[in-house]
């Protein structure tokens, strides 16, 4: 067994479940040369949310927040998080804008790109693999794990499979929502290695307080890569904590390899981080904990956020465990589809509906209506002909790659997008957020480029090396 290989999420999927991914650029990059050092196999840094984030909230470009990671990270993979034919946004988009979005993400300095179905339906994932491919970058395809009457080892081997013919470099495990248990991580690793050639990586949430159990039984069953946060960032809705995962292996045949005075260093730059979170109200101590309910509902930690907002603004939080009991019912009826974005978005807000208007399905969602009638591509289960009649009406069931029914896009977003355009990347900004981008665009083109001399050196290229 060779040495377990680590990524670090601190700087996307850690603050992305603590702080709803409020991070700023400024807050990472005094620390950015330290965890350079470490010897980390990876650096998760981008995509997921922290496109929407940076645009929406923190008022920075996230192209930006690419080059410069890039720049103080030389010797380190930087890698993302990808939806595949959703790119980094909620809708499915036509083949030519993937294809443009992965070229940019490479060329910006990504090295590894993590892609992913809410469905695990290959099918959505055929465009971002090939070019991620094309791109010379490393494809790491992901296994959207959860469970459910169709979804067992044999399932997930055979996805698996479908995807390292696809291409794929590496598989990813993907437990959003901490479902994976000691035993289950065991034999679903050992199932996967005597299925497939390529390196198996597992990312787990600590939600329901079974990750470093579960990471190091994956581990001893032959697990290659592991995703952790540096400790100040870790446990609750995040992941284990690196240095107690390194401690762990260490003088084993699995030693990681990395040195846990570098870590210290990368810790305190986080410990001091957490502090003012916690002091802000940024970071809820109700994040940090251990929520077993994810056990019984399958419901990953910012669903359940998004969850109680929706109840709060319809002054029914006292309905919660009845829509944490409804959420299972719609996944039933709507062919048991992994809760993770965005189906975790459509399945919640749907059981939210149903609770609240005492009715089940008297209003239907246009995105839960899209998503049964097949717009998001082959539900692991089938569904039922009579109930995508009783949601969709009259439209027709979608049984092809929906993304084939996409016209090209590219040129009509390039025209809508052009009075904004300071960069070719702009215009994937506007096409995943059209509402939000143009506001966006506006106060940045107006700032004077060149008050913060280093930071306006790296704004003023489109590409660092």
């Amino acid at each position: 067994m060779s040495k377990v290989k680590i990524t670090e999420v601190a700087l996307r999927d850690a603050h992305q479940s603590l702080i709803a991914t409020r991070m700023t650029m400024d807050e990472m990059r005094p620390i950015l040369k330290a965890m350079d050092e470490v010897g980390y196999y990876s650096l998760e840094c981008w995509g997921g949310a922290t496109f929407d984030a940076c645009i929406r909230f923190l008022d920075e470009d996230p192209w930006d927040r690419l080059r410069i990671m890039r720049k103080e990270c030389p010797n380190t993979k930087l890698q993302m998080l990808f939806r595949g034919q959703n790119m980094l946004g909620y809708r499915p988009y036509a083949d030519d804008a993937v294809e443009y979005f992965v070229k940019k993400s490479v060329e910006n300095g990504i090295d590894i790109l993590r892609i992913f179905d809410a469905l695990n339906d290959p099918r959505n994932l055929e465009t971002a693999i090939k070019s991620a491919i094309n791109e010379k970058a490393h494809v790491q395809a992901c296994i959207s794990y959860t469970l459910s009457p169709v979804h067992d080892n044999a399932y997930f081997a055979n996805y698996a499979k479908t995807l390292e013919n696809m291409g794929a470099h590496s598989i990813c495990i993907k437990d959003m929502a901490g479902l994976l248990t000691p035993t289950s991580t065991a034999e679903l690793v050992k199932t996967l290695k005597s299925s497939i050639k390529i390196p198996v990586d597992i990312h787990s949430h600590y939600t329901s307080g079974l990750a470093s159990m579960s990471i190091l039984k994956g581990i001893e069953a032959g697990a290659d890569i592991v995703d952790t946060a540096i400790s100040p960032l870790s446990l609750g809705t995040s992941h284990m904590p690196t240095e107690s995962l390194v401690a762990t292996l260490q003088g084993t045949e699995y030693d990681t390899g990395l040195d846990l005075k570098k870590l210290d260093i990368v810790r305190a730059h986080f410990a001091k981080l957490r502090e003012k979170y916690l002091a802000s109200g940024q970071l809820s101590p109700k994040m940090l904990g251990v929520d077993a309910n994810t056990l019984l509902y399958q419901v990953p930690g910012g669903m359940l956020s998004n969850l109680l907002g929706q109840l709060k603004d319809a002054g029914k939080e006292d309905q919660l465990e009845d829509v944490l009991k409804e959420i299972p019912n719609v996944r039933k009826d709507s062919g048991y589809p992994p809760l993770v974005t965005p189906t975790s978005q459509i399945v919640g807000t749907q059981a939210v509906f149903n609770v609240i208007m005492g009715e089940r399905y008297k209003i239907v969602t246009k995105e839960f209506k899209a998503m049964v009638q097949g717009q998001y591509g082959k539900t692991p289960a089938p569904i039922d002909p009579a109930f995508q009649k009783k949601i969709c009406g009259d439209a027709e069931p979608i049984t092809c790659r929906f993304a084939d029914t996409l016209a090209p896009e590219m040129d009509k977003l390039r025209e809508e997008a052009a009075k904004y355009v300071r960069q070719e990347e702009d215009v994937l900004t506007y096409a995943m957020f059209p509402q939000v981008a143009p506001k966006f665009f506006e106060k940045r083109n107006n700032k004077i480029v060149g008050v913060d001399g280093d930071h306006a050196d790296v704004e003023k290229k489109t590409h660092i090396v």
